[in-house]
């Protein structure tokens, strides 16, 4: 009998997805927040329909955000720009609801120093890393990012004819042999223009995305793919389907190979742990596993609201640990500041240098093309000085 395949899927979407328009607009108020009050408090969702943005969520900043200007500019950078596309930012409605956080909240959040800063919110976070990848992030969610940006660079620079902005991706990864591991399946769904030649789109799709992409990792290129399964997208993003902030948490993090605690990430400043603890999570179990503490290593930081210290840190190494748990727990209380205040500090997370809506798209962690502080391996030589 034919041994069962060990297969992984993740997936990843695209700058035009109406979650991701969502998501885009949270952060961008967000940088408009923080650009003039780094103090800003800000907890912001969007939803999207056909041509509507709502903005609401609770907001206390000296900055008052052009909700309408800031909108149009999302849009107008994704590419919808034209009334044929089902979202227009000529034309766009925008309504706003925004109100001030509650003082409750704020009590536990504003101390005078960072090492006396409260967490925003109660919740757990989780952040992992693993050797699979030079970036150490798992490898399908790894391509599956790849594939929509390089989707999305070449509709932009007009290379990629008949593409509009919504598109999705998904990666089958084949495990059953260790020694050699094989890109099983690949799935692309990409808006298009009406008038395209679905053959020639397939077409291209497959030899000048797909193939490119699976070869860049060194995988192999005789994978089974699928290109828009149902056989038209032309009605896409908000028009196709509604948007809201926050659903794409998966996406936005490690494509299921790790646990969520379930926060999302945009339109939060770092106050929220949600947010600035999950990328803290991620600094952790990356350095970690660097230092060659584990091949994969997970994060596990929990919080109460108004106290900076954190609950409880657990750790999981899927039987790959070099050295016992209670080490690299010991190395973990010994390096890192895990405070909601010292991580805002360390990471200069409320700069008002620093854009969010950068890490909107493409995933929030293992980004090569970012300069981001939770991915710097500034601490591997400390943790090997302590394994000694």
């Amino acid at each position: 009998m034919e041994k069962r395949k060990i297969l992984f899927t993740s997936e990843s979407v695209s700058e035009g997805h109406p979650d991701k328009v969502c998501d885009q607009i949270s952060d961008a108020v967000l940088d408009a927040c923080l650009a003039v009050d780094e103090k800003s408090h800000v907890a912001c969702e969007v939803f999207a329909t056909n041509n509507e943005i709502i903005i609401a969520g609770e907001i206390t900043s000296k900055c008052k955000p052009d909700y309408v200007g800031i909108v149009k500019d999302v849009l107008k950078r994704i590419g919808y720009d034209r009334p044929e596309v089902g979202t227009d930012y000529h034309t766009v409605k925008v309504e706003v609801k925004v109100k001030e956080q509650s003082p409750d909240i704020n009590q536990g959040v504003d101390k005078k120093t960072p090492e006396e800063q409260g967490a925003g919110d109660q919740g757990i976070m989780f952040g992992y890393a693993t050797n699979e990848t030079e970036g150490y992030m798992p490898l399908a969610v790894s391509i599956a990012h790849k594939l929509v940006r390089e989707a999305t660079a070449q509709r932009k620079s007009g290379i990629f004819k008949g593409a509009r902005p919504d598109m999705k991706s998904q990666v089958t990864v084949d495990y059953t042999d260790p020694d050699n591991i094989r890109i099983d399946t690949v799935l692309m769904s990409i808006q298009h223009d009406e008038e395209v030649d679905l053959e020639e789109f397939k077409k291209y799709v497959h030899e000048k995305i797909m193939q490119k992409v699976v070869k860049s990792f060194g995988f192999n290129a005789d994978f089974k793919y699928l290109i828009n399964p149902t056989g038209r997208f032309v009605i896409g993003g908000p028009a196709g389907d509604t948007g809201l902030t926050g659903r794409k948490i998966i996406v936005d993090t490690y494509g299921g190979t790790a646990e969520h605690g379930g926060g999302a990430f945009s339109g939060k400043d770092p106050s929220k742990v949600d947010r600035s603890a999950a990328y803290m999570a991620r600094y952790i179990a990356k350095n970690l596993v660097a230092a060659g503490i584990a091949d994969r290593l997970q994060v596990q930081l929990a919080y109460a609201i108004g106290v900076s210290e954190p609950m409880s840190i657990g750790i999981k190494t899927y039987h790959t640990a070099k050295v016992s748990d209670d080490k690299i727990l010991d190395i973990i209380n010994r390096l890192f500041d895990c405070r909601p205040g010292m991580i805002i500090k360390n990471f200069n997370l409320t700069h008002p240098s620093f854009r969010y809506q950068d890490l909107t798209n493409y995933g929030h962690m293992g980004r090569p093309d970012l300069d981001l502080p939770w991915e710097k391996l500034d601490k591997v030589e400390e943790i090997k000085k302590l394994l000694k």
